[in-house]
């Protein structure tokens, strides 16, 4: 019968293997563990694969829980680490199980193989392979994020994987904006059709907004300058409607929106001019000071620091430049296209974006970082600093700190009595 297996999700202490198996001279300094063991590579690749192909089995199993449980661990071994060769010869086997479960399953199964459809195409990058189970998929995916009777979680999880799966794969244009024009039609349902509204209700919907609003946008960057063009005309006037929405990550889904539309817009002509600027900034400018008492106090912390950033873009074309650190490398995203880029996939990767920023070949030619950078163990040993030494730089700068603030304290003392 469907008696849920007792499935062994897939651990830490399996992704540790990505260290010694595949590509070492990508990994983190940090992975290696001081004066360790020998470890058989050939075997610990043997044991993963084996563990591997076992859940693959199980996301044809008839419990549900089983299912979900394969399709959760293949999502944890997916994103820890690269896996091209063992996905290759098994892609057909996975595109028509991540199809099954989407079409069978519940939301939560639902949701579990959207979120490993899109790691299957981060796996294997952008090329032939990939747009056959795009070809696949992506009617699939369609059909639920159009399906008004389907689970909001599980629209919301197939609306992220068909524009994340739509850029990685597609060369083809009218495939692009056909799923633009899919992700469009439902975030233009969260716009008040009555322009004299002036707030937008918050409903169930607002998180399928979103997460179509925000798929649309990364289409967006990979567009033809034209498109950008008829998209901006059409729809830079009615979002800002959506800054006055009650939820606060369809705020700032929209401001992130804007401040890359504009970003957009004065690419394609630098003298770009908006005529209703002056009433938009008040707006921005509103989300970036609020001090609404009803708001809790961590919300707002995050809407007044998005929206500094968005009125910078709008009013002074500035981007405050980010530095993300992968192992020896350095990123620096200097604009919102590349931070779209990079939050996308970041949400889906997780902890393992920095693995794969470094050895994902796709990922790399995304953010132009170029071919992986091949150290050798012994380099990477050189660079590890000992535990010791971590101890004694960590006590330092504790006390160091202790220091500081205790001056700060004495300084706030004396003040308090001379008055």
């Amino acid at each position: 019968g469907g008696q849920p297996r007792n499935v062994q999700p897939f651990s830490d202490e399996d992704a540790s293997i990505e260290t010694m198996s595949h590509c070492s001279g990508f990994s983190d300094p940090a992975s290696f563990t001081e004066d360790g063991p020998e470890v058989d590579e050939e075997a610990t690749q043997e044991d993963l694969e084996y563990k591997l192909k076992g859940f693959i089995d199980l996301t044809l199993d008839k419990s549900a829980k089983t299912r979900q449980a394969a399709l959760e661990s293949l999502k944890s071994a997916f994103s820890s680490k690269i896996l091209y060769e063992f996905i290759m010869e098994r892609r057909m086997t996975l595109t028509d199980s991540i199809e099954r479960c989407i079409k069978k399953g519940k939301s939560d199964e639902q949701c579990a193989a959207a979120g490993l459809a899109c790691l299957l195409c981060v796996q294997m990058g952008s090329g032939i392979e990939s747009e056959e189970i795009f070809k696949t998929l992506g009617p699939v995916l369609k059909k639920i994020v159009c399906d008004g009777t389907a689970s909001i979680q599980a629209r919301q999880a197939c609306a992220t994987c068909l524009g994340i799966c739509c850029f990685i794969v597609t060369d083809d244009i009218t495939e692009l904006y056909s799923t633009m024009e899919c992700l469009e039609n439902i975030f233009t349902k969260a716009y008040p059709r009555d322009r004299d509204t002036n707030g937008v209700s918050s409903t169930h919907n607002t998180v399928l907004h979103i997460s179509a609003l925000l798929a649309w946008t990364l289409l967006l960057t990979i567009c033809p300058m034209n498109e950008v063009k008829k998209k901006i005309e059409t729809h830079l006037h009615k979002l800002p409607s959506l800054l006055s929405c009650d939820d606060l990550n369809m705020r700032i889904a929209a401001g992130e929106t804007l401040a890359l539309l504009f970003e957009l817009a004065r690419e394609t002509d630098a003298d770009f001019f908006y005529e209703d600027m002056e009433l938009l900034t008040e707006k921005l400018r509103a989300l970036a000071t609020d001090g609404n008492k009803h708001r809790a106090k961590v919300d707002k912390r995050k809407q007044r620091s998005v929206f500094r950033d968005v009125l910078r873009a709008v009013e002074e074309r500035d981007f405050p430049t980010e530095m993300v650190k992968f192992g020896p490398e350095r990123m620096y995203i200097d604009c919102w296209v590349k931070k779209q880029t990079y939050d996308t996939f970041k949400e889906i990767l997780g902890s393992g974006m920095q693995y794969h920023l470094q050895s994902n070949d796709f990922l790399r030619n995304v953010f132009e970082l170029g071919p992986p950078v091949m150290l050798d163990a012994a380099t990477l040993k050189t660079m590890k600093i000992s535990r010791f030494e971590r101890h004694l730089y960590n006590s330092a700068a504790f006390k160091a700190r202790t220091k500081a603030r205790s001056k700060c304290r004495d300084k706030r003392a004396d003040v308090g009595e001379f008055f």
